[in-house]
């Protein structure tokens, strides 16, 4: 039998619309059988500019902020060499960071016995980071720029070697202070940076909480401004001679800079513009104004009135004690933990260090080590969802108070061993410290042949 043509046609076109009608169905099936693709990671906007904008706040932080605050604490002959050092030191840390330092503590993973302590050389000089390349952030297939990552980093690691600074002002030497830097963020920060924040690093795997940089930062910088202070003598005169700040103003308006550029630095960890950005932020308020009120109260309860030297110094201890636990607490742990940062922070500067002796001159230790020291300890406290933190329901404060006392004595002893070194080298390069004539004139005229005033 033969089939005429029209049939055919109409037999073939019946089969493509039952093949169309099914096709639905069908890829609906394909889909619950085959493994849904992970999206592409994109570029979040907001998350970028806000992160561009935390870092420039930081960068605040540094200049003018840290070199006023400090500046001002020191005697009018040093006041320009002390702000020269600080500018010094961090665009040299900026330089270091995208040669070495950014690989060192970010970089692809190095040999699995170095893993925990270091990151190796697969980024030297930033190999292979380009305009198109993506730094993971905490929201899964959300990234930033690897640019604003770096820069970010990067201003961390200036202003820690900066506040190092504040212990041994006014008697040391430009030139030793350029190689001690040098060597200090090569064997000193960029391993603790790694250890800490970087995954695979050694404290970052044991779960420890530091948000923003309270070993990292605060006490790896405080540690190493009293060794420092310690291998490189008193100051002339110390304690002797009165040696009062020479511009409380500076001091005050380099205290508001800092506490501005600190919401950068502590709401900007947050690598997002998100919901633990916006914990950090007003815990940097709050803890911050506590600990700028307490150290006034400590200083009525000693008999004293309260000084505007001393709410400075107590902002800077809540700041400092709120760091690690900017994302880590709730308002009013942090409120406490900035209240007792500043009690403590005042007890080590106006009792300990008197008795004790050592010259530091700007109480780099006494703020930022010891209150980062009680910061990362307090943390493991505040964390707990019972004192309104953001820990599970099961967190176990015990056993992360042994990973944060952990992160504190290894950061301590490496600190010491680091700072220790890099004073040997930097004093066998370029002799350390400056004569006693330089040191009776001034570093101002004695290092950098100016003044920071001219009448």
């Amino acid at each position: 039998m033969k089939l005429s043509t029209p049939k055919i046609g109409g037999t073939m076109a019946g089969a493509g619309l039952a093949l169309f009608a099914a096709l639905p169905a069908w890829a609906q099936d394909a889909a619950l059988q085959a493994p849904a693709a992970a999206p592409a990671a994109t570029v979040d906007k907001g998350d970028t500019a806000w992160m561009m904008t935390s870092t420039v706040l930081v960068l605040m932080m540094i200049l003018p902020g840290l070199a006023l605050f400090y500046g001002g604490l020191a005697r009018t002959k040093n006041m320009l060499s002390v702000m020269t050092q600080i500018g010094a030191v961090a665009a040299l840390a900026m330089l270091v960071w995208v040669m070495w330092g950014y690989t060192l503590a970010f970089g692809p993973d190095a040999s699995d016995g170095l893993k925990p302590y270091i990151s190796g050389l697969g980024k030297l000089f930033l190999r292979g980071v380009d305009s198109t390349s993506q730094a993971a952030t905490f929201t899964k297939g959300v990234e930033i720029p690897e640019y604003v990552f770096i820069c970010f980093q990067m201003t961390f690691a200036a202003i820690t070697v900066a506040l190092v600074l504040g212990s041994v002002v006014e008697r040391v030497k430009f030139s030793a202070v350029m190689v001690f830097a040098l060597v200090w963020l090569t064997i000193t920060y960029f391993p603790i940076a790694h250890m800490v924040w970087a995954a695979g690093g050694w404290f970052f795997d044991a779960g420890a909480l530091d948000f923003a940089g309270g070993t990292v930062v605060h006490i790896n910088a405080g540690v190493s401004a009293l060794v420092f202070a310690l291998l490189l003598g008193k100051r002339i005169g110390f304690p002797t001679e009165r040696m009062a700040p020479h511009s409380l103003t500076l001091t005050a308006v380099g205290t508001g800079l800092l506490w501005v550029g600190w919401f950068g630095f502590n709401a900007g960890s947050a690598l997002e513009a998100n919901g633990s950005a916006a914990l950090a932020m007003i815990n940097t308020f709050v803890a911050t104004a506590s600990g700028g009120l307490f150290w006034m109260l400590a200083e009525r309860a000693a008999g004293h009135k309260g000084s505007a030297l001393g709410f400075c110094s107590g902002i800077v201890a809540g700041l400092v004690a709120v760091t690690p636990a900017a994302g880590n607490s709730g308002p009013f742990g942090a409120i406490v933990l900035g209240a007792i940062a500043s009690i403590v922070c005042f007890v080590a500067v106006t009792i300990v260090k008197p008795k004790l002796g050592y010259d530091d001159s700007l109480d780099a230790f006494g703020v930022h080590g010891i209150g980062g020291m009680v910061g990362a300890i307090g943390t493991a406290i505040v964390y707990a969802p019972a004192l309104g933190g953001p820990g599970a329901a099961d967190y176990d404060m015990g056993a992360k108070l042994v990973v944060q006392l952990t992160a504190v004595v290894v950061t301590i002893l490496w600190a010491a061993v680091g700072t220790t070194i890099a004073f040997f080298i930097a004093r066998a390069v370029t002799g350390g410290r400056v004569t006693p004539e330089v040191e009776m004139e001034g570093l101002d005229v004695g290092e950098h042949g100016e003044r920071a005033y001219n009448y």
